[in-house]
């Protein structure tokens, strides 16, 4: 009897690692993940200059300029006309765009629509937008919608079916208090899309934009450079110098 109780356990395991495995190398999806305690997650809209980013690539050769190297970004929520940042965007603790809190038609203002922001004490958090506060401890912040999920279920006015297909890019907060990024390689739907945050296990996910939206995932060979967007996420590291011998 102990044996079979064994290997029943053995065999739930097997089938936890693996559904667990299948659900992150989902074929559909781009996913990268960020541990802020390891990793250097910003978000940057200009230069120096006051000149917009814009794209990947620009803010690639800027980093690089800087002798850092780009491993990660992704464009970091809606924009408007001048690539200005739709709704709240703070960045060094400076709210450089205030919260919207109109009430208006399309993706951004469908209710809840959130925040997602990093804070001083290397924390990311997802809130609707009703419930964010800026308690001074907020280093980058952007504001988008709708929320995917919230507190564990899926938005509501979300439709399992629906034939509204988009490319679509969001971010999440793993059960670890990890980010992860998702990107749709193909169109979907945002039900659809919604739930696989739900079956990563976020309790609040936050969508960013829709066919518009690009990243750069060398790690997984998804290069994208491209874009006319405000603001970009980007992890960046120490970049390497080939050292050649004599």
């Amino acid at each position: 009897m102990k044996l079979k109780i064994g290997v029943l356990i053995l065999i739930v395991i097997v089938l936890a690692v693996f559904i667990n495995a299948k659900i992150y190398s989902d074929d559909r999806f781009v996913v990268y993940k960020v541990d802020l305690k390891k990793q250097d997650l910003k978000l940057y809209w200009k230069n120096e200059a006051g000149q917009n980013f814009g794209n990947i690539q620009s803010l690639k050769t800027w980093i690089e300029g800087n002798s850092l190297s780009l491993d990660f970004a992704m464009n970091a929520g809606m924009y408007k006309k001048d690539n200005s940042p739709q709704g709240l965007y703070l960045e060094k603790k400076k709210v450089l765009s205030p919260l919207d809190t109109t009430k208006a038609e399309g993706n951004f203002y469908l209710q809840p629509n959130g925040v997602f922001y990093l804070t001083t004490g290397k924390t990311a958090e997802i809130c609707t937008t009703e419930k964010f506060q800026n308690n001074g401890k907020i280093e980058y912040a952007t504001q988008s919608g709708p929320m995917l999920v919230i507190d564990g279920k899926i938005h509501p006015d979300f439709k399992e079916g629906s034939v509204n297909l988009n490319i679509r890019n969001g971010v999440g907060i793993l059960p670890d208090g990890k980010i992860v990024f998702v990107l749709s390689k193909k169109e979907i739907n945002f039900y659809d899309f919604a739930n696989y945050f739900k079956s990563l296990g976020c309790k609040n996910a936050l969508y960013l934009d829709g066919f518009v939206s690009r990243a750069y995932v060398p790690s997984e060979n998804w290069i994208q450079t491209d874009g006319n967007f405000g603001v970009i996420f980007a992890v960046t590291g120490k970049r390497k110098i080939n050292q050649g011998g004599n």
